[in-house]
């Protein structure tokens, strides 16, 4: 056997290795803490709306609220571990492609290495809070988002990396939503081994999961490009400033009670993803 040959063949082995049943364990492990986290903001956000403005709606708030639990610290490992699955799948897909046709088109390689980074840090943070009540993990996300946004505001050009990244979410937050409504997660599914009540279900807490997400992306862009048109940190908002903001619309505390059941459905529709998506 040729080098080149048995390169092709270590590749094939390193590429089944990473498709393989631990990977496809810590995808699913990831996608269901990933539901978890997004149930509980619903929840707390669901909380905000009907008057109980002592909730802080966002990561910390669910970490909080877990933490509170019996065996709480159990659950945050837990929740840790599985965060961290999900920063390996995605780094497995970055590496070797993710399932589908296109799967190793460099677009879906370079979406994969942001989701690895971003996953990674969240199970970092999460971890650390785990560890001790005082790590990074407790801190709001509104104050996470002023001080970013105010240190990238004092570099050279800082007015327009702030508003390019503000930008860059609004594009983001209205490309999650567009394909919630269009139902593209469909492409990712097991279709074949749901039964028409959970395909049923998939698409409530999909669409409106999907929906209500991106709206949240969106409306967080909004405020981040306000911040780099002022030259205001404090315009900057994180996603309980997000949430709450959504109460001060004309359409009151029952706008802001949807987008938190909203989220809530995107955290039942994690867990849907956690059993049937195609890994």
């Amino acid at each position: 056997m040729n080098s080149s040959a048995m390169a092709r063949t270590h590749r094939l082995g390193a590429e089944r290795a990473a498709r393989g049943s631990v990977t496809e364990g810590a995808a699913r492990a990831g996608l269901a803490a990933r539901g978890v986290i997004y149930l509980l903001v619903g929840v707390l956000a669901l909380q905000i709306a009907f008057g109980d403005s002592s909730r802080q709606a966002d990561r910390g708030g669910a970490l909080a609220t877990l933490a509170g639990q019996p065996f709480g610290t159990v659950l945050l490992w837990a929740l840790g571990l599985g965060l961290a699955g999900m920063a390996v799948w995605r780094l497995s897909e970055a590496v070797f492609g993710s399932v589908g046709p296109k799967g190793r088109k460099p677009r879906k390689r370079l979406l994969a290495v942001v989701r690895c980074v971003f996953y990674a840090v969240v199970a970092y943070s999460v971890l650390t809070f785990a560890a001790g009540p005082r790590g990074g993990g407790s801190r709001s996300s509104d104050a996470q988002s002023r001080d970013v946004t105010a240190r990238v505001l004092d570099l050279p050009g800082g007015q327009w990396l702030v508003g390019a990244a503000g930008v860059g979410i609004i594009v983001a937050g209205v490309w999650i939503a567009v394909q919630a409504v269009r139902r593209d997660y469909r492409k990712q599914l097991k279709l074949g081994e749901m039964t028409p009540w959970a395909r049923r279900l998939v698409d409530v807490t999909g669409v409106v999961g999907g929906a209500a997400r991106g709206l949240v992306f969106a409306a967080a862009g909004v405020f981040a490009v306000r911040a780099a048109v002022d030259y205001d940190p404090q315009r900057a908002k994180g996603l309980d400033d997000t949430l709450r903001s959504f109460a001060h619309t004309p359409l009151g505390p029952a706008l802001l009670a949807c987008v938190a059941a909203g989220l809530a459905l995107f955290g039942l529709f994690s867990f849907a993803l956690a059993r049937w998506r195609r890994v």
